[in-house]
């Protein structure tokens, strides 16, 4: 009956994953459906990319994305693409026919996170199929529920670019996997140029998709068709992107973003590889010193051409870091963080890496297969080193981890269930299915008791609550239209919604604003005035016990924030006078 069951599955493989989808796009609206009609778009990112959204259906230029609405008049220099802003847009005009404009936007930030989520279940489906079994594609559905960091990428709001990310990614380690060579080299290569015209998040992934393509050459001569499909697709599709995509700002020689620099890498690398192809000598020595010369020839061109791209690539001076980036949770290592956010963050890309090794022994008998789980294991690997680094890459570590994982539950799961004991069948299939997926993390984590929050983090959740809520933001919307010098994370909010302009957001570019704003909460009242009154300011606005503002507590306790917050406030500041029931403290410029 199983087995049955399990064939005609996958028969109809591609129809289970989309109704899977349908399922669990259902129940994400439903599990966010209060946020989406309170429009909680709480990442700083989400509603700058409404407000991107925005600009763009006001009449915006479409290759110009500084975001106006702050730093007024010049605008902030925002590194983005359109790309993402595409089906947003298209979501919201398509509600627009059939519901007001605020519905629209809701509909638009329900569904289009959803969008890439399709992509990433078909994409992880597509790589089980084709490394471990065509029958144990739905079993990577079932591993998605123990990717927390990964799903929450994808829930409705979630509107930023990290989702479609993400789901190209999935789709380059499904190119990576594919045995029709072409076909795979083809995937990896366009995969390759829409993610990196979205931004340069999956670069060190990318790459080593592009070295195993190489390494798949230089071990059997056959796979030059996969080598030249790649280079056409990555050189080709990069050059297709940046002239679609690439913003004014983006067209100088700019190391944060698809610019002239990546640009210029990929027509380069695209170029040589499909020499190397066409020349396929016969010996695989010959091709390894070709692969290798046409390596250190682009690492040479880059070297050469763009100096100043060899080190950070947010290019942040040691100013910005110290007050803004260090700060920043998701940049610091997964160490860093307390034990129970890293278990959850690491069981996976752990479990994962253990069922990587089980593909690749399998897999030692057949060469060509050998190839492809070796190079998506290269890549699975690489995330979950880089969590030491930077806890941002725990997404994309558990995104590769899951065909590893379930592979460690398809082979392991059916010997216990074989078992003679009916004990033994329950118990060992269990425990082989909760370790696989690590799930044992999460489930172990939930017997032990919970430190009960201070009274001092239940005020600083309610704070970030309430700051980021409609209800609190209302009075502040109320008061006539002006530029409202508040924190950096709270800048995005405001102009999200609210008819308000602000100073700026976390957006790296814009270091010398990022360093004022730090720097006038930091100081005493005098550089705050001078500094406030350098953006030609109407508001001052502060959300007391917001995370934001409790790093000026701990470090500059008598900072102009400090004195703002127990009272003591200049003569040329006069208050804005809010709700009783206001989390807000705003006061009026006088110049």
């Amino acid at each position: 009956m199983i087995e049955k069951t399990l064939d005609l599955a996958e028969r109809h493989w591609r129809w289970v994953v989309f109704v899977a989808w349908l399922g669990l796009a259902a129940w994400a609206i439903f599990n966010r459906w209060n946020g989406i009609i309170g429009f909680a778009l709480g990442d700083t990112d989400d509603n700058m990319r409404i407000a991107q959204v925005r600009a763009l259906l006001h009449g915006q230029d479409w290759f110009d994305l500084r975001q106006y609405r702050l730093i007024p008049p010049g605008g902030a220099n925002i590194h983005w693409s359109r790309l993402v802003d595409l089906p947003l847009a298209g979501l919201i005009l398509l509600g627009r026919t059939f519901m007001s404009g605020a519905n629209a936007e809701r509909l638009a930030i329900a569904v289009a996170p959803l969008l890439p989520y399709l992509l990433l279940i078909a994409s992880l489906a597509l790589t089980t199929r084709r490394l471990l079994d065509p029958r144990a594609f739905w079993v990577a559905i079932v591993a998605l529920f123990f990717a927390g960091s990964a799903n929450g990428m994808f829930a409705p709001t979630r509107i930023d670019h990290h989702g479609w990310q993400l789901a190209l990614l999935a789709v380059a380690i499904a190119g990576i996997a594919d045995p029709r060579r072409a076909r795979g080299g083809a995937t990896l290569g366009i995969a390759t140029a829409l993610s990196l015209s979205i931004g340069l998040e999956m670069l060190v992934y990318l790459a080593i998709g592009g070295v195993s393509q190489v390494l798949m050459w230089v071990d059997d001569r056959e796979q030059r068709r996969r080598l030249a499909a790649y280079a056409v697709a990555v050189g080709g599709g990069t050059a297709l992107g940046f002239l679609i995509f690439a913003s004014y700002d983006n067209r100088m020689a700019v190391c944060d973003a698809l610019s002239p620099v990546w640009l210029s890498d990929a027509l380069v690398g695209g170029a040589l590889m499909l020499g190397l192809a066409m020349l396929s000598p016969a010996k695989w020595t010959t091709r390894l010193a070709l692969a290798i010369g046409a390596g250190l020839i682009i690492a040479g061109f880059h070297a050469a051409m763009w100096p100043h791209c060899l080190t950070r690539l947010e290019g942040v001076s040691p100013e910005v870091e110290k007050l803004w980036l260090s700060h920043v949770s998701e940049a610091r290592p997964v160490y860093r963080h307390g034990w129970t956010i890293a278990s959850l963050i690491v069981a996976l890309p752990l479990t994962g890496l253990v069922g990587w090794s089980v593909l690749v022994w399998r897999a030692r008998s057949e060469r060509d297969r050998l190839r492809r789980t070796l190079a998506a294991t290269a890549a699975a690997l690489a995330a979950t080193a880089m969590l030491l680094w930077q806890t941002r890459t725990g997404p994309a570590a558990q995104v590769m981890a899951i065909p590893g994982a379930i592979a460690i539950a398809w082979i392991f799961a059916p010997l216990a269930f074989t078992s003679q004991k009916s004990w033994v069948r329950v118990i060992g299939t269990a425990l082989a299915v909760i370790f696989a997926l690590g799930a044992a993390v999460p489930l172990v984590i939930n017997f032990v008791p919970a430190k009960k929050p201070t009274e001092r983090e239940r005020s600083i959740g309610r704070a970030n609550r309430l700051c980021n809520s409609l209800g609190g933001l209302r009075a502040v919307a109320l008061q006539p239209k002006g530029v409202v010098f508040t924190f950096v994370d709270l800048a995005p909010r405001v102009i999200a919604v609210t008819h308000h302009d602000s100073i700026i957001g976390p957006y790296h570019r814009n270091g010398q604003a990022i360093a004022d704003v730090n720097n006038a909460f930091r100081g005493d009242a005098v550089q705050a005035h001078r500094l406030i009154a350098k953006y030609r300011s109407d508001y001052v606005l502060i959300c007391p016990r917001m995370s934001t503002s409790t790093i000026f507590d701990s470090e500059t306790p008598k900072g102009f924030y400090g004195q703002l917050n127990k009272g003591t406030v200049p003569d040329w500041l006069s208050p804005v006078v809010l709700p009783k029931n206001s989390p807000f403290k705003m006061w009026r410029v006088s110049r």
